[in-house]
C-alpha cells in the first residue's frame, strides 16, 4: 500500500518520515521529497523554548538524558569499585613485618618482567623464587620433553629471568648461593 504525502493538499508519494512532536516519540508523518526538504529547512527543535530551557536540554543531552549520581553518592558504581579496591580482605598488608625484606630493593622494569615470566608475585622472598625456579626447570627441561626445541627456548627465558632476579637480590639478603 502506497502512502500519500501528508502535506496540505499534496498528492505525491510520501516516502520520507518527519517527526510529529519534539519528544523523540515514534510518531511521524510521511512526506514527499519536496515537502520533507521544506520541513527540514524550517525545523527548529528549540522553537518555543526560552534560553534556560535550551541550556538545560543541552546539559542533559551530554549525558544522554539519563539521571546521574554524584561521586559522593553511596551507591555510585565507581565509589563502590574504589572502596572495594582499597579493602584488604586477606589482611595481607596488616602485618608489615612480612614486607620488611622489601625495603632493601628497588625493582626495575626487567625485574618485574622476570617476576611475570616466573609467574610469582613481585618482591617474593628469595627462597620462594628458588623453589619456583626448580619446579620450572623440571617442567621445561628438554630431557623431560623429548628434546623439544620449544621447551628448550622456554627454559632459556626462565633461566634469564631467574638470573636477573638473582643479580637483583645478590648482597641484599642472605641468598645462600
Amino acid at each position: 500500500m502506497k502512502t500519500i504525502c501528508e502535506w496540505n493538499k499534496c498528492n505525491n508519494l510520501g516516502e520520507f518520515k518527519a517527526p510529529v512532536e519534539k519528544d523523540n516519540s515514534k510518531k511521524y508523518r510521511m512526506l514527499c521529497l519536496k515537502h520533507v526538504k521544506e520541513f527540514n529547512k524550517n525545523w527548529n527543535y528549540f522553537s518555543g523554548m526560552n534560553d534556560q530551557q535550551i541550556l538545560d536540554f543541552i546539559k542533559s543531552d551530554m549525558i544522554w538524558h539519563k539521571p546521574t549520581q554524584s561521586f559522593s553518592s553511596s551507591d555510585n558504581f565507581f565509589k563502590v569499585l574504589w572502596n572495594n579496591a582499597l579493602r584488604d580482605d586477606t589482611k595481607r598488608f596488616m602485618n608489615s613485618e612480612n614486607l620488611d625484606h622489601m625495603k632493601k630493593f628497588r625493582f626495575d622494569n626487567q625485574d618485574f618482567q622476570a617476576f611475570t615470566i616466573l609467574d610469582i608475585p613481585a618482591g617474593i622472598e628469595w627462597k620462594k623464587i628458588q623453589e619456583k625456579f626448580k619446579k620450572l626447570v623440571k617442567k621445561f627441561h628438554p630431557d623431560m620433553n623429548a628434546g623439544n626445541k620449544k621447551f628448550e627456548e622456554k627454559l632459556k627465558v626462565i633461566t634469564l629471568a631467574y638470573t636477573k632476579l638473582k643479580n637483583t637480590y645478590r648482597g641484599k639478603i642472605d641468598t645462600k648461593y
